[in-house]
C-alpha cells in the first residue's frame, strides 16, 4: 500500500518555509532575501532584534542569528568580548559573538540536519524563542559595560540574576 504525500510534506518542503510559518504565527515582519535566506524582526524586551536564517543545502545546515542593535565602540570591544565569552558557557543553546567585520553582537545557532528531511516547527520555535530570550538577558549587561562603567564580570552577574515581578 502506497501512502499519499501529506499536506505537511507539501507545505513545508524546506526549513525556510517552516520559518516563514513560524514568523507568521508570531506576527513578525519577515522577508526573503534569497531562496535560502529569510530575515525577521522580533520585538524584544529592550529593543527590536533582527533575525537571519540561512539554509545551506550542501551542508544540510540551518544557521539562525539574532543581531542586537547596539554598536560596540572600538575602545569597548575587548570588554564586550570578555562579557560574551563569560556568558557563552551559561547559554544552553547557541552562542554570542561579534564577527571581526561587525560592530554588532549577535546570537548564533547552527542546526545540522544531515540525513533528516527537515526540522520540526517546535524545534525552530525553541531556537528562535531562545535567541530572543538570551538577547534580552544579555542586553542590560551590554548597557552596563558600554555606558554604566561596569566590568564584564559585574555586568554578567547582573545579567544572570533572576528577578521576579516588576517595579
Amino acid at each position: 500500500m502506497q501512502t499519499k504525500t501529506s499536506e505537511y510534506d507539501f507545505l513545508y518542503s524546506s526549513p525556510m518555509s517552516l520559518l516563514e510559518e513560524l514568523f507568521s504565527q508570531f506576527e513578525w515582519n519577515y522577508d526573503y532575501t534569497s531562496d535560502h535566506e529569510i530575515t525577521a524582526e522580533s520585538e524584544g524586551r529592550w529593543c527590536t532584534y533582527r533575525l537571519f536564517a540561512l539554509w545551506r543545502q550542501e551542508l544540510e545546515c540551518l544557521t539562525i542569528s539574532s543581531l542586537i542593535d547596539i554598536k560596540i565602540p572600538a575602545d569597548k570591544r575587548t570588554s564586550v568580548e570578555t562579557l560574551l565569552s563569560s556568558m557563552n558557557p551559561k547559554v544552553w543553546l547557541g552562542h554570542f559573538e561579534i564577527a571581526p567585520e561587525d560592530e554588532l553582537p549577535a546570537f548564533r545557532y547552527n542546526l545540522t540536519l544531515r540525513g533528516n528531511p527537515n526540522p520540526t516547527l517546535e524545534q525552530l520555535e525553541e531556537i528562535v524563542t531562545s535567541a530572543v530570550t538570551e538577547c534580552d538577558r544579555l542586553y542590560p549587561a551590554l548597557q552596563f559595560v558600554l555606558w554604566g562603567g561596569k566590568s564584564p564580570e559585574d555586568a554578567l552577574m547582573a545579567a544572570m540574576m533572576d528577578t521576579y515581578g516588576e517595579a
